[in-house]
C-alpha cells in the first residue's frame, strides 16, 4: 500500500475511494493488517514527539536547566519507545477500523489533533475514543478523565463528546471536561463559545451553558458557577494548582500527575488547607518538601513499589 495514501487517511483527508481501498488492502492478510497499525502508531509517535518539540523550542533559553532538557529528552523517547512498543500509554485499537483509542497512564499528558482539526489536550489517566474520520452527522468521541478540547468550528457537524453520565455537545468552542468514570465528579467548564449538556439517561434534561461558567454534579444534581479560578485549568500547562485544598485531595492530584502512589501515615495533616501551584516537570520530592515549609511531616519513598509515605 502507498504510504503516501495511508498518511492522507491518517489525517482524515483520504477519499471515499482510498478509504475502501485501504479496507479492503487490510482485509488480504494479516501482514497487511499488522503494517497499518505500525504506520499508524509510528504516525501518533510523530505527533506526540513533535508537540515535544514545540514545548522544548518555547520555552525560554534562560529558563532551561539540563537536568529539564535531560527530563524532557527522556518523556519524548519514552512516549515514542512505548507507542511502537504499544504498550499500555498509547495506542489500543478497536477491531474497527473507523474508531481508535488513544489512553494516558498517570503522570503524563498529551495534545492530539483531531481529523477535523479540533485540538485536545488529555490529562493523565484518560482514555478518548475517536474515529479516524468525522464522516457521519455529527463529530463523535468518548472520552473517560479529562480534557481541554479548542473545537475546530462546523456549523453543520455538532461536535459530541460522550462521558459516562453525560454528552456535550458543541458547533466550535474552547472548554474543559473532567469525567473520570471511577469517581462521581463531573465538570464542564466553557472558556468560549456556547455549549449543550443533556444526561445520557434522560436526554430531556438539558443545560445550556454560556462563556466563564461551569457545570458540576453535587450530591446528585447539575449545578452552575461562574468560573472563578482558571488555574485549575492549567495542566495543560504543565501546572499543579489547587486553592484551598485538604493535603490529600492534593496528593491525590500528584499520584495522577506524578504517576506514583501516596500513603497517608500522618492523619495531622488532614487539618491544613493548602494554596499554590506546582509545576510538573519539578517532581514530587521538590513538591512535598515545598509542602513541609508549612507543617511538619516527614516522607521516604518505597523505589521497588513506587510508593510515597506520609509520616
Amino acid at each position: 500500500m502507498n504510504k503516501e495514501i495511508l498518511y492522507k487517511f491518517f489525517e482524515g483527508f483520504s477519499s471515499l475511494d482510498e478509504e475502501l481501498a485501504i479496507k479492503n488492502w487490510i482485509k488480504q492478510s494479516d501482514h497487511n493488517r499488522r503494517e497499518f497499525f505500525s504506520e499508524r502508531k509510528i504516525y501518533d509517535a510523530s505527533i506526540l514527539l513533535e508537540e515535544e518539540r514545540k514545548e522544548l523550542r518555547n520555552t525560554p533559553n534562560k529558563s532551561i536547566s539540563l537536568g529539564a532538557i535531560v527530563k524532557e529528552l527522556i518523556k519524548i523517547a519514552a512516549i515514542v519507545a512505548i507507542t511502537l512498543l504499544g504498550g499500555h500509554f498509547y495506542s489500543q485499537y478497536t477491531s474497527s477500523l473507523d474508531m481508535q483509542t488513544i489512553s494516558i497512564p498517570a503522570g503524563q499528558r498529551a495534545n492530539i489533533l483531531l481529523p477535523d482539526g479540533t485540538s485536545v489536550w488529555l490529562n493523565a489517566r484518560t482514555t478518548m475514543k475517536y474515529p479516524v474520520s468525522f464522516n457521519g452527522k455529527n463529530r463523535h468521541v468518548q472520552l473517560d478523565g479529562e480534557a481541554y478540547f479548542n473545537v475546530a468550528k462546523n456549523t453543520k457537524k455538532p461536535f459530541v463528546v460522550q462521558t459516562k453520565q453525560y454528552n456535550i455537545e458543541v458547533l466550535g468552542t474552547e472548554f474543559n471536561v473532567e469525567a473520570y468514570s471511577d469517581t462521581d465528579i463531573f465538570e464542564t467548564a466553557l472558556m468560549s463559545g456556547g455549549v449543550k449538556l443533556s444526561l445520557i439517561d434522560n436526554p430531556a434534561e438539558i443545560l445550556i451553558l454560556s462563556p466563564n461558567t461551569k457545570a458540576f454534579r453535587q450530591n446528585g444534581q447539575l449545578l452552575t458557577a461562574a468560573i472563578d479560578n482558571l488555574l485549575d485549568y492549567s495542566w495543560i500547562e504543565g501546572f499543579i494548582s489547587f486553592r484551598n485544598e485538604s493535603f490529600a485531595t492534593i496528593m491525590g492530584e500528584f499520584e495522577k500527575s506524578y504517576g506514583v502512589q501516596i500513603r497517608i501515615e500522618n492523619k495531622n495533616v488532614n487539618d491544613y488547607k493548602y494554596t499554590g501551584k506546582f509545576h510538573q516537570s519539578d517532581g514530587v520530592d521538590y513538591a512535598l518538601r515545598v509542602l513541609q515549609k508549612d507543617m511538619k511531616f516527614v516522607f521516604y519513598k518505597d523505589a521497588e513499589e513506587n510508593i510515597f509515605y506520609i509520616k
